[in-house]
């Protein structure tokens, strides 16, 4: 098993793509920790990865929000009694935030979402890293998708805390280089998850014509299947990954499986990295 014997906290993981995720990490024998605001749904989903899990595999529910810092100091409380060790750190909870043009929006829930996607991927990984620093070993990954990658009109809040998200990975790359911690960001594509049907109870006026066209495509021919991202996850929780650290990697597009084949390769260059476009970059001979 991949990651057998390894303790993971994973946040968001009662329903969707977390709930894929800690799937998929159950199976592979971890124990695992989840995390997410409704007590009651986390209950219920912690009894069915349970039934799920091996004899003596842990599989503990903590209620948490991840922006309050009481909240992550006890649930790291939780982990380090209930689990034997925490190997790994999945940030999976995030929100769309309020969706139409800035000057529309509420400026509180904007910023409420971006505590949700941001704050609270700095939170854990401030608990997180010392305990990795100690061991000499550990692995994070941060959920990220489309909204770092291109911009998002009238979904602003999610689109600018997703960007950041990707550059804290790389940043604390950076400052772990040398401690066996490994960082990286993963983009799991779009998934038929509560966030589509957030878009489509917005409607076009809201999120725009183009965006919800997508959405109404998505929803009916299907999205992304959760479980590829779900793997890559895996992957990257997994010795298998070892030193592959500071990118942003797509389940759907990349060919992680085969990435650690090119660790020199990687180590010495940017890509899967958000770096700035010059005209060079584009064969533009500009003065």
């Amino acid at each position: 098993m991949k990651l057998d014997g390894r303790g993971l906290i994973i946040t968001g993981a009662s329903q969707g793509l977390g709930l894929a995720i800690a799937t998929a990490c159950v199976a592979e024998g971890a124990h695992v920790l989840i995390c997410a605001r409704d007590a009651g749904l986390l209950d219920s989903t912690r009894a069915r990865l349970a039934a799920k899990a091996a004899s003596g595999q842990q599989i503990v529910a903590q209620p948490a929000d991840v922006r309050q810092p009481a909240d992550i100091r006890r649930l790291f409380e939780v982990a380090l009694a209930a689990l034997p060790r925490i190997d790994g750190l999945v940030n999976n909870a995030g929100v769309y935030g309020p969706k139409g043009l800035l000057e529309e929006v509420d400026i509180h829930e904007w910023w409420s979402s971006v505590e949700t996607n941001l704050l609270g991927v700095a939170l854990t990984c401030q608990l997180a890293l010392p305990l990795f620093r100690r061991q000499g070993y550990g692995k994070i990954v941060n959920l990220s998708g489309g909204g770092a990658t291109a911009p998002m009109p009238r979904i602003s809040a999610y689109a600018a805390s997703k960007a950041a998200v990707v550059r804290l990975t790389e940043t604390l790359a950076e400052e772990t280089k040398g401690a066996g911690i490994d960082v990286n960001a993963i983009a799991p594509g779009a998934l038929n998850t509560r966030l589509l049907e957030e878009v489509l109870a917005s409607g076009p006026e809201r999120v725009g014509a183009a965006f919800y066209a997508r959405a109404v495509k998505q929803k009916i021919q299907g999205g992304a299947d959760p479980e590829r991202a779900a793997a890559l996850c895996v992957f990257l929780l997994s010795a298998a990954s070892d030193g592959i650290t500071g990118r942003l990697l797509s389940a759907l597009w990349d060919p992680w499986e085969t990435m650690a084949s090119h660790l020199e390769e990687l180590h010495d260059s940017d890509v899967y990295t958000l770096r700035r476009i010059v005209p060079a970059d584009r064969n533009l001979k500009w003065e």
